[in-house]
């Protein structure tokens, strides 16, 4: 197994167990790229090997979202549900597609800007978590449209690496009255789409640029991310339904501090 293969299961597996948590694991798996010397053709890798982490979570939730599908002709709430996380995803199809090339080739370039939002990040975290909320919004199968919508437009801003998909819509829900645990599903529900279209996307427009080698470390990334994916979906509700989202803020700022003086000092 040459070292290329390594790093690549090295980089499937923390995007596995970053990607539900609020810490921006694009910007967890670029910095890790940027300090190893991984370079992958055109930013696909990290784009998509996010398959995995997808794959994951529909496993997760697959019973659950069988029983939504079978009785959406039937069953109002149902097609509300799904409504309320069609209209999310709608806002980052229309940005992601206009602003797809400068989000590749400027901000996935730039390990200064993820490391600052990361930090960044982590106090608007810290803080909203600190807030003194009232929920008014138990589950996230229920949240009206128009919250949905608006939720929607916290996560474009994780179109900026660093940022983190699931910390702005986490953020944006919490700040919209949804509940801890709430914020979190939710969050789980849009990443479905949202990344799967990514992916699409992404693998759409290298299509012409992959190679084997390429597809190779593709592979053995999305295996890892699958996997460390699995546990971390399965153990975070119950962790953030009684500690919050403190612990995130304060590893970004840690994360995001480190790597501002690493490339102070010329790494």
């Amino acid at each position: 197994m040459g070292d290329t293969t390594l790093v690549a299961a090295g980089l499937g597996l923390l995007e596995g167990l970053t990607e539900f948590i609020p810490v921006s694991s694009t910007g967890h798996v670029l910095l890790a790229g940027h300090f190893l010397g991984f370079e992958s053709t055109g930013k696909a890798f990290e784009v998509v090997i996010q398959l995995g982490a997808i794959l994951a979570i529909v496993g997760v939730y697959a019973l659950r979202l069988i029983a939504v599908f079978a009785s959406a002709p039937r069953d109002a709430e149902a097609r509300r549900f799904i409504a309320s996380v069609l209209l999310a995803f709608l806002p980052a199809v229309v940005i992601g597609v206009l602003a797809h090339d400068f989000i590749k080739t400027v901000l996935f370039e730039s390990p200064l800007l993820i490391a600052v939002m990361l930090v960044l990040g982590g106090v608007v975290l810290i803080w909203v978590d600190r807030l003194p909320l009232t929920p008014r919004h138990d589950d996230a199968m229920r949240l009206p449209l128009g919250m949905a919508l608006k939720i929607g437009l916290f996560q474009c801003l994780a179109m900026v690496p660093g940022v983190s998909r699931s910390g702005a819509t986490i953020v944006g829900a919490l700040a919209l009255g949804a509940s801890k645990r709430a914020a979190a599903e939710f969050s789980f529900f849009l990443s479905m789409p949202t990344m799967a279209g990514a992916f699409a996307y992404d693998l759409w427009k290298n299509r012409d640029v992959l190679d084997v080698a390429a597809l190779n470390e593709i592979a053995i990334g999305f295996v890892a991310a699958f996997i460390a994916a699995i546990f971390v979906v399965r153990g975070l509700l119950g962790y953030v339904s009684r500690h919050g989202y403190a612990l995130f803020g304060w590893w970004r700022i840690t994360l995001g501090t480190v790597v501002l003086v690493a490339l102070a000092v010329g790494f």
